[in-house]
């Protein structure tokens, strides 16, 4: 298969960057749990790459929980925020990011999470975050109307590098499926690493590329500087 060069790399952060999904998982399972409901593949695939307040408005109404999607994020956060604050890399990240780095390639993030968690998530990665030009949070910038699958995040992100990236040259890293079509519907090419217990196969078929790991990742494939 050929892809296209490009100049420009965008990175979802949660599934992607760093291993917070589990900690999100077992953070809403408790708080389901309490109300007689357990967490699922399924609301997974759902729910995954969506911003706080479609996530939360999605749980409550299936499930019809007796508590506000505002009151659900809340018990959620009390559960997360400490775990979240000693998340781990994924597989491959440093070495990516800090090759790119390297090579003066624009990277930045586009996350549907909200600051307030990110800042958590990224506590003990500093020097990482220092590689990024920007980050664009899907649940708290007022220029993100829509929330992935829509390409809302994905666009503001790239308008702005400095000077705003061609579109057409922009690479997606994604772990979601909405976030896959985000990054598509913005007319970027999309590299997806996919949860295995949550994508199916014929979702793996949706991106410009799939793989296992970042570490698998060739940067020559897309005119980026080889390792």
């Amino acid at each position: 298969m050929t892809f296209k060069p490009v100049t420009h790399c965008i990175f979802d952060l949660d599934g992607t960057l760093v291993d917070s999904e589990r900690i999100y998982f077992k953070a809403i399972d408790s708080v389901l749990r309490k109300y007689g409901h357990r967490h699922s593949t399924e609301m997974c695939r759902k729910i995954n790459g969506t911003t706080r307040a479609e996530y939360s408005r999605i749980l409550v109404e299936d499930c019809g929980l007796p508590i506000s999607a505002e009151e659900f994020l809340d018990q959620m956060d009390a559960i997360a925020q400490g775990m979240l604050e000693n998340v781990e890399l994924l597989p491959g990240v440093q070495k990516l990011v800090t090759h790119l780095k390297n090579h003066n390639i624009p990277m930045a993030i586009g996350t549907s999470s909200a600051m307030k968690s990110v800042t958590a998530k990224l506590s003990k990665h500093k020097q990482l975050m220092e590689c990024f030009d920007h980050l664009v949070s899907g649940s708290s910038d007022p220029e993100v109307t829509a929330g992935k699958p829509a390409p809302d995040v994905f666009l503001v992100t790239a308008r702005r590098f400095k000077p705003a990236a061609d579109v057409s040259k922009v690479l997606v890293f994604e772990d979601s499926l909405n976030g896959v079509l985000s990054g598509l519907a913005a007319g970027m090419q999309v590299v997806m690493i996919p949860d295995p217990d949550i994508v199916t196969e014929d979702q793996r078929k949706i991106p410009t590329l799939c793989l296992e790991s970042l570490a698998d990742f060739k940067p020559e494939l897309f005119g980026l500087p080889p390792f």
